[in-house]
């Protein structure tokens, strides 16, 4: 079985996927960027494990023997699933592989936009740390005492809560209907009503026609005056357009974003600009950790698909 890691690997990871090698399993590592080799090995693929590098019809009708799309990871939006459905192939995700990493990021884009650490790095390498203009003092801040608006209450956010409750945040959400696993921890809100009453704002969505663009200029208007958006969720929920000018403007104090509408992000996008918004590109969920997670859970889906057992996590 002929299987396409489509991603980078390091040094470690490409010496385990050697060692998950074998008996009848030939895993190929294939750079996101690298389209001339994915063409040549999805001829003959029989399995592809997809992280982020958007699957296209195209990509799907280059390869006539795929008989499973993998996801590395939860969200399917980056795959034409329309496409396998018409060549009746599966398409599985792994929900839960990658919950803590993405919660640790998450409160990593926190902190660190309260605090401004990507201005105070770049400060200090410069030889300038000590010499900072002293109303950077007005931007810093702490999670305790602050109120955090979780925007959806899925797992990620849920094992965010009891850490940011321990930090002394008070603990807001929003969901389709309040949730059980939420008593106790945070309280219940409509987004308005979050967005107005949130110093933190964290998105915990899944791409769909219905949250494509929710955090635009109106939501951000509604939010509170110095409050901080956080994103590692899918970039396509906020217009980074209006983002930007909030940011510019002082009218929101930071934000810290791990996701954006293109990627990899645009040179000309203005959101590099902004000493407020702390970036990262699209890693919240990559953790040593995740991929050992990630990796038996697409093995035993490749060993099931040999079997013909039930897969897991199908979604399509």
């Amino acid at each position: 079985m002929r299987v396409i890691f489509h991603y980078d690997a390091g040094p470690a990871l490409a010496r385990r996927l050697s060692e998950a090698s074998g008996d009848g399993l030939d895993i190929s590592v294939c750079p996101a960027a690298d389209d001339a080799r994915f063409r040549e090995l999805m001829t003959d693929a029989d399995v592809l494990w997809h992280v982020l590098r958007p699957l296209s019809a195209t990509d799907i009708a280059a390869a006539p023997g795929l008989r499973l799309i993998q996801k590395i990871g939860v969200g399917v939006n980056t795959i034409d699933l329309d496409a396998a459905r018409t060549r009746d192939i599966p398409v599985c995700n792994m929900p839960g592989t990658n919950t803590r990493a993405v919660a640790e990021m998450t409160l990593a884009l926190m902190l660190a936009a309260l605090r401004r650490l990507s201005a105070f790095d770049r400060a200090t390498r410069e030889g300038a740390g000590w010499k900072l203009d002293s109303a950077m003092q007005d931007c810093l801040g702490e999670i305790g005492g602050r109120v955090v608006g979780l925007v959806g209450y899925g797992a990620v956010p849920q094992a965010l809560a009891p850490v940011l409750k321990a930090l002394g945040a008070r603990l807001l959400y929003t969901a389709r209907a309040p949730r059980r696993e939420a008593e106790g921890l945070a309280e219940w809100r409509t987004l308005p009503v979050l967005l107005e009453e949130s110093d933190i704002v964290s998105l915990h969505l899944p791409e769909t026609a219905e949250t494509v663009g929710m955090i635009d200029a109106a939501a951000l208007a509604r939010m509170k005056p110095g409050a901080v958006l956080v994103n590692t969720a899918r970039g396509s929920l906020v217009d980074e357009a209006a983002l930007a000018v909030a940011l510019a403007s002082g009218r929101l104090a930071a934000a810290g974003l791990d996701v954006f509408a293109r990627e990899p992000v645009a040179p000309g996008n203005p959101l590099l600009g902004l000493d407020n918004a702390v970036l990262a590109p699209h890693v919240a969920w990559l953790t040593m950790d995740t991929i050992e997670r990630s990796l038996d859970v697409a093995l035993d889906n490749c060993r099931r698909l040999v079997a013909g057992e039930p897969l897991r996590f199908r979604v399509a």
